[in-house]
C-alpha cells in the first residue's frame, strides 16, 4: 500500500492547477408522498414549509474517490489508501431567488449520534438563516449511511463508504459504534470534495446561477474539530484558497480518529486544542460546558494566520429544545431508519430526569449562534473583527456564581444581567439529564425586592436587551424578538 506525504500531494495538485476535485452528483432527486429525503423539512420533528420563507429544498446524491490518511502526533497526515470510492447525500435548503440569496452557505456536517442523521445547528440557526437569506447544506456521514438506507433502499442505494481494505485492522472498529465493512476516514476528503461542489458553478450544481461568497461549517460534533485541525489547511481549492471559509464550533469536542485503524489523539496531545488556521474560527461554549472544556482554552486574536474567539455563554445549559424541533426527523421515520424512536417528541430521551422536567426552552444559545454567525461572515468576507468577551469565572474547577446563582463573566445576555431566575445547567438523573437544564424562577417576594414593580423589571429588561444589542452581543432582528417575548410574558 503506497504511503505519500499528504502535504507534498497537495502541493503538486495546487502547482498543476488542480486542488480539491469537484466530485459528480446527481439530482435533484424527486420527492414524492412515498419517497422523500429523511429529515426533509416536512418531515421535520416540528414540521415547517420552506417556500413560505422563499426557500427551496433540494437532495443530491455526491460520488467521489477519497483518500484514507494516517495523522501523526506531529500533525502530518500520510496516504493510506488513495482514490477509494464513497457516495453520500447533501440536503440544501436556499432562496428560489438567487436576488434574495447572502452569498453565505451554511455547511453541517450532519450528527451521526444517533445513527440517522440530525441537523442539531439548523434547529439553532434556522430563523436567523431564513431571514437573512443564507443557505444551508447537510451532508451525510459514514455512521447515518446504514440508517439512510434503511429508512429507502432505492433512494439511497449509491450511498456507501465501503471499507476498501476490511481486514486492515481486526476489531478497530468494536466498541465505536462503526462497523468494520465501512470506513469512516472517507468523510474527509468528501467533506471536501462537497465544500468545492458548492463552491462550483457546473451547470446543474446545487448553487448554479448563485454567486457563493462564504462557505462556513458547523457541527457540535468532533468531525469539525477534526477536520480543522488536520484536513483543512490542505483542502485547497485550484486557485489555492481554502475550500472552507470559517468554522463556527458549538462546544468544540476533542478530535477523533482519522481511519479505522486510526486513534484519536491522547490527553495532552497538542493536536486536541483547536488549531490556528488560515480562515475565522469562532467557538461558542455554553456555561454548562466550560468546566469540561478548560482544556480547550486559548486566547482570542487577531492575526490573520489566527482569526479565534471563544464565546462563554452564561447561564447557558448544554442543550434545549431548538437542537430538536426544526432539526430532528420525525419520530416514524426515525424508527424506520433505525428500527426505534427515544422518548417523545416533547422529550426524546429515553429516561426522565429526577424529578421530571420539560426540555428547555431557553432561548440564550439560540441567539448567541445567530450572533457567532453574523460576527464570522463579516470578519471573513469583510475582515471586521467581532467584539471580545471574558471567560466565565471558574475557580477550582468550579463555575463562580452571582446572588442570582447565575455564572460570573462570558457573554452576558438580560435573563442574566436582569435575572427574574436561576438557571441551573444540569439536572439530576440518569443518561443525559446532567447536560439539560432547568430553571427556577424567583417569587414575587424577590422580584419585588429587586426591581419594586413588574413594570420596572420590564424596563431595565428592555434596557438591557439595547445595551446588549448596541455592544454587537446580539443582532437587532433577535433583539426585537427578545423584547417582544418579554413583554408577552
Amino acid at each position: 500500500m503506497r504511503q505519500t506525504v499528504f502535504i507534498a500531494l497537495v502541493a503538486a495538485a495546487l502547482a498543476a492547477g488542480q486542488g480539491t476535485p469537484v466530485p459528480k452528483f446527481t439530482g435533484p432527486v424527486p420527492a414524492t408522498s412515498g419517497s422523500y429525503p429523511f429529515l426533509a423539512a416536512d418531515h421535520s420533528l416540528v414540521p415547517f414549509d420552506l417556500a413560505k420563507y422563499g426557500y427551496v429544498e433540494q437532495e443530491f446524491i455526491v460520488t467521489g474517490a477519497a483518500n484514507v490518511y494516517d495523522w501523526a502526533a506531529d500533525g502530518s497526515l500520510t496516504v493510506k489508501t488513495e482514490k477509494a470510492p464513497y457516495g453520500t447525500r447533501i440536503l440544501v435548503r436556499r432562496p428560489a431567488n438567487p436576488a434574495r440569496f447572502s452569498g453565505a452557505v451554511v455547511v453541517e456536517p450532519l450528527g451521526a449520534a444517533r445513527r440517522f442523521d440530525w441537523a442539531l445547528m439548523f434547529g439553532y440557526l434556522n430563523a436567523h438563516i431564513l431571514e437573512r437569506g443564507d443557505a444551508w447544506v447537510g451532508i451525510t456521514l459514514p455512521a447515518s449511511a446504514d440508517g439512510l438506507k434503511k429508512f429507502n433502499p432505492t433512494r439511497y442505494a449509491d450511498v456507501s463508504f465501503t471499507n476498501p481494505n476490511p481486514g486492515a485492522c481486526p476489531g478497530a472498529a468494536k466498541g465505536k459504534g462503526a462497523s468494520p465493512d465501512m470506513e469512516d476516514g472517507l468523510r474527509w476528503d468528501m467533506i471536501s470534495q462537497v465544500g468545492a461542489l458548492l463552491k462550483s458553478s457546473a451547470a446543474g450544481s446545487p448553487f448554479a446561477g448563485f454567486r457563493v461568497e462564504g462557505l462556513y461549517m458547523t457541527t457540535q460534533f468532533a468531525d469539525i474539530t477534526t477536520y480543522l485541525n488536520a484536513i483543512h489547511s490542505h483542502a485547497r481549492l485550484a486557485n489555492g484558497k481554502p475550500v472552507y471559509d470559517g468554522y463556527l464550533l458549538r462546544n468544540p469536542a476533542a478530535p477523533q480518529r482519522l481511519s479505522q485503524c486510526g486513534q484519536a489523539p491522547g490527553a495532552n496531545d497538542p493536536r486536541r486544542v483547536v488549531a490556528k488556521v488560515d480562515v475565522p474560527v469562532i467557538e461558542v461554549v455554553a456555561q454548562g460546558e466550560v468546566a469540561d472544556s478548560l482544556w480547550q482554552r486559548r486566547p482570542d486574536s487577531d492575526d490573520p494566520g489566527n482569526r479565534f474567539r471563544r464565546y462563554e455563554i452564561a447561564g447557558a445549559s448544554h442543550i434545549d429544545h431548538d437542537a430538536y424541533d426544526r432539526g430532528f426527523p420525525t419520530m416514524a421515520d426515525q424508527a424506520a431508519a433505525v428500527g426505534s424512536a427515544q422518548g417523545t417528541p416533547d422529550f426524546p430521551f429515553n429516561a426522565p430526569c429526577e424529578p421530571a422536567i420539560p426540555l428547555s426552552t431557553d432561548p440564550r444559545l439560540k441567539y448567541a449562534y445567530d450572533m457567532a454567525l453574523v460576527s464570522l461572515d463579516q470578519w471573513a468576507r469583510k475582515g471586521i473583527a467581532p467584539v471580545r468577551a471574558t471567560p466565565i469565572e471558574v475557580q477550582d474547577g468550579k463555575i463562580v456564581l452571582d446572588a442570582a446563582g447565575n455564572g460570573v463573566g462570558g457573554v452576558r445576555s438580560p435573563w442574566v444581567e436582569v435575572p427574574a431566575a436561576t438557571y441551573f445547567t444540569t439536572t439530576p438523573g440518569p443518561g443525559n439529564c446532567r447536560e439539560l437544564g432547568h430553571t427556577e424562577m424567583f417569587d414575587k417576594a424577590r422580584m419585588d425586592s429587586l426591581y419594586g414593580s413588574e413594570k420596572n423589571y420590564q424596563s431595565k429588561f428592555a434596557q438591557s436587551v439595547d445595551q446588549l444589542v448596541k455592544a454587537g452581543w446580539f443582532t437587532e432582528s433577535d433583539g426585537k424578538k427578545i423584547k417582544a417575548d418579554a413583554v408577552k410574558k
